[in-house]
């Protein structure tokens, strides 16, 4: 429970960080509190769904369809979430790739 929490927060922590660099609004705290919540939700369940449809074409792009099945995670939080606005699919492929790169390296220091 305590790692849920402290990934929880990092991803929270890179997502305002993020969000300042690439132009994503993120209206508060609670916004990216929430979004962090539902991208991991959203990770969880639709995600490994979506792989295994997706089989074929990420075979065939040697796993570079991944990239593009993360960044429908982050615009499917965009439609979730209020206080959370991405502009277009340019701006989360790259938000999409740079938490991703966030969380891993974050994780590897603070959580294990």
């Amino acid at each position: 429970m305590k790692n849920a929490i402290l990934k929880l927060i990092i991803s929270t922590v890179l997502i305002i960080i993020f969000s300042y660099f690439l132009h994503i609004r993120v209206d508060n705290f609670v916004a990216a509190i929430t979004t962090a919540v539902i991208l991991s939700l959203l990770n969880t369940f639709i995600k490994p769904i979506l792989v295994l449809l997706t089989i074929p074409v990420t075979f065939f792009t040697l796993g570079l369809f991944l990239l593009v099945i993360n960044t429908i995670m982050v615009l499917l939080t965009d439609y979730f979430v209020d206080g959370f606005s991405v502009p277009s699919f340019i701006t989360a492929f790259l938000f999409s790739i740079f938490l991703s790169i966030g969380q891993s390296i974050s994780n590897k220091i603070f959580v294990d």
